[in-house]
């Protein structure tokens, strides 16, 4: 029995339509913002910065009963944030010689930012708050980038960003 079973996305994400492996990774970012505590919101950025996927950053803020937190605007804003300091990174790792950046953490007073790599240049970003378990949601992070990195093919993410543009 695999993960896309039963309780599979054609369960848990009835709004998100497109092929199953859209689903799929609706289902997966859903779970991440769902079952890592402390987590605000996740975005998905293609290798050119644009947004593949992302979490309503409101529905953690209703699940905890806080006030709506994250990067001000929208999931486009985080998407940003993540596309820099993924670029930002890049451009470090090649002056130093240091290969392939697989994850990027920053700690701020009110907040947590972490970026992983996923695949072909495509990167996974999550805020969460200052006090998360960032073993945690690195944990998790991981999962995700490993569960989705091999279906994240070029005809998915052109999928992906059409159903983006759609829904802006």
């Amino acid at each position: 029995m695999n993960a896309y079973t039963k309780a599979g996305p054609e369960h848990r994400a009835p709004g998100h339509g497109g092929s199953n492996e859209a689903r799929n990774l609706h289902w997966l970012l859903s779970n991440l913002v769902d079952e890592v505590p402390g987590v605000h919101a996740v975005a998905v950025v293609s290798s050119d910065g644009l947004l593949l996927l992302a979490s309503d950053p409101g529905l953690a803020a209703q699940r905890t009963g806080e006030q709506q937190e994250g990067p001000r605007g929208s999931s486009a804003d985080l998407a940003t944030i993540v596309s820099g300091l993924g670029a930002l990174t890049t451009g470090a790792a090649r002056l130093m010689d240091a290969g392939n950046v697989k994850q990027t953490m920053v700690a701020m007073d009110e907040g947590s930012l972490f970026v992983m790599s996923i695949s072909d240049g495509s990167l996974l970003g999550v805020h969460a708050t200052p006090d998360c378990d960032m073993s945690v949601v690195a944990y998790h992070m991981a999962l995700f980038v490993g569960r989705a990195g091999h279906v994240l093919t070029p005809e998915l993410r052109s999928e992906l960003r059409k159903s983006m543009e759609r829904d802006q």
